[in-house]
């Protein structure tokens, strides 16, 4: 009876079950704790009674077995709890024996109950490895700079502070538009967002691509100098100016409420490349220890991102100017010659790639017309289409037909251990225009747009091996031209479609028309409006004609009719 009354008034749980794990008895305040009804205990499990507790029936059956007593720390939900957070209990369990025979299992049990301290702190760290889990998709999405200083700052407010700003060293992003006096330093802010109470006033800072001057006292600098983080308390007024990048700013600071900053450099391979700044404002606490070991870490990989991103504008930025440089507007090879040029890179944030054309005038009076794409992406591939360009117009000097330069600079190449295979067109036009010797090195078929009624064809022209392979095997095709036909070069860019047979891609080609105005420019710009979208690569088209004033071609034509020499090329006067 004594017994009894002790178990029954106790305020720890005791539950006894049989070696099936199912209940048999429970005291009036394992009652409470589940919030179960005793009479619903009895003969059903801990999984059945209570679903959403981890029971470790695992341990309690160890228990059965070998007769050795443990402490087992469980957690869940229980129908007496209210709200979402987990509970915690922490109970003793030892085997019943009646006359030597296993007859059970009991357990005493008592829920742990953190301090209130405790629990904040438990749900503040909950909260940072929520945040540096987000980190992982949120921040560098993208190889652009400003883009991934945005997500850092999106991602840190408000989870991490009430204003937020990325600012980086001028050469990372743009170049300065003044020097920095001495002993100033000078960042761009790349990014910067605030809760919304605060927007108005934090406006008065600037935006995003303005340049900020620190004097050598100022946090920043002092971060940027020890490459570690800054805290900083902004409640006295010589500790805010010093904080402040100008006297101005202090006053603003104080109308804000902003009472604590942290400073963390942006790092990597030991240099800084700029700085993340939070700020706490209003009645949100101050920062702590922990606060800036999670800011430092975001910080990190944040740092890692831009400098993949610096690293790929360095890169893009020198691929680029090579590739403006090789596709600038092809000079005229005589004034009866007109040009029209477009590039499209197929994606802003896609590397440059190796497409290239060329109109190079000959000795005898003909013109060489080239367009070619060099594989792949990058510094590379212009580098590589800068050496083919530079051998082609070496060859065009021995005023050789299209095959025989193909073939020569596919020797050439071959030699030189230029590693890039590269598909080329050239075609060789005289001056009168009537007369185009094609040849390809893998290239695709060009498409003549005859004046008038005559309508668009594909060149039937031998594609040979792209050029770099050495296995040569060139052909040159002679295709006649009216005064005045359009010759249309492009690359594979402008066709290929995934899911497309090539030959559909090309074939649409032959619904090219000239428009109404007659004008190059405007042809290229409907074909790049009909053909550009949903390109996957980049694209280069060139298209050209000869053209003459009607009394020249009405002298060659003349001289046609007599059979003199010349016929179909115009007269000097």
């Amino acid at each position: 009876m004594a017994l009894a009354a002790l178990i029954g008034g106790t305020t720890a749980g005791v539950g006894v079950l049989d070696t099936e794990l199912r209940y048999l008895y429970v005291n009036p305040a394992l009652e409470r704790l589940n919030g179960v009804p005793a009479a619903d205990h009895l003969g059903r499990t801990v999984a059945e009674v209570l679903p959403e507790v981890e029971a470790r029936e695992d341990l309690m059956r160890a228990v059965l077995s070998d007769g050795r007593s443990r402490e087992i720390t469980s957690s869940g939900r229980t129908p007496a709890m209210s709200g979402s957070a987990r509970r915690y209990w922490h109970g003793a369990y030892h085997r019943l024996e009646v006359a030597g025979r296993v007859v059970g299992v009991a357990g005493i049990l008592l829920e742990l109950t953190a301090s209130d301290d405790e629990q904040r702190q438990l749900a503040r760290a909950r909260r940072h490895l929520s945040l540096l889990d987000s980190a992982n998709t949120r921040i560098g999405t993208t190889l652009d700079m400003d883009t991934t200083c945005a997500e850092l700052v999106d991602l840190v407010v408000p989870a991490l502070a009430d204003f937020a700003t990325v600012e980086v060293f001028p050469p990372d992003v743009a170049p300065p538009v003044r020097p920095a006096p001495p002993g100033v330093t000078r960042l761009r802010r790349a990014a910067v967002t605030a809760l919304p109470r605060l927007r108005a006033g934090v406006a008065r800072f600037g935006v995003a691509g303005d340049y900020v001057d620190y004097q050598e006292e100022a946090a920043v600098t002092r971060c940027l100098a020890t490459n570690q983080p800054v805290i900083e308390n902004l409640t006295g007024d010589e500790r805010l100016g010093r904080a402040a990048p100008s006297p101005e700013r202090v006053a603003t600071y104080r109308a804000l409420g902003m009472h604590s900053a942290v400073i963390v450099p942006l790092s990597v391979r030991g240099g800084p490349i700029g700085v993340l700044g939070l700020v706490r404002a209003g009645d949100s606490p101050t920062f702590t220890e922990q606060d800036v070991v999670v800011a430092r870490e975001l910080a990190g990989r944040a740092a890692v991102d831009l400098d993949h991103a610096r690293r790929f504008a360095h890169e893009h930025t020198i691929a680029l100017e090579l590739q403006r440089s090789l596709l600038s507007e092809p000079r005229q090879p005589h004034p009866h010659i007109e040009v029209a040029t477009r590039y499209l890179p197929a994606d802003r944030s896609v590397l440059v790639g190796g497409d290239w054309f060329d109109i190079i005038p000959m000795r005898d009076g003909r013109h060489l017309k080239a367009i070619g794409d060099v594989m792949g992406h990058g510094v590379e591939a212009a580098v590589a289409m800068s050496h083919y360009r530079s051998l082609l117009r070496l060859l065009a000097d021995e005023e050789l037909p299209p095959h025989r330069i193909l073939e020569q600079l596919d020797r050439m190449v071959e030699r030189s251990g230029l590693d890039r295979a590269a598909t080329c067109l050239l075609a060789v036009v005289d001056r009168s225009g009537g007369m185009c010797q094609v040849s390809s090195a893998g290239h695709l078929p060009p498409v003549f747009i005859d004046p008038g009624a005559a309508g668009t064809r594909l060149g039937d022209v031998t594609a040979g091996p792209p050029l770099g392979t050495g296995f040569g095997g060139y052909r040159t095709t002679e295709v006649r031209c009216t005064p005045g036909t359009v010759l249309f070069m492009y690359t594979d860019g402008l066709v290929e479609r995934r899911g497309e047979d090539i030959d559909v891609s090309v074939g649409r080609l032959r619904e090219l028309t000239l428009p109404a105005s007659g004008n190059l420019e405007d042809l290229l710009d409907e074909v790049l409006d009909r053909f550009g979208p949903g390109a996957e690569d980049d694209i280069a088209v060139m298209a050209s004609r000869a053209r003459f004033a009607p009394w020249r071609r009405m002298r060659g034509g003349a001289k046609a009719r007599r059979g003199e020499p010349g016929a179909g090329e115009p007269e000097e006067v």
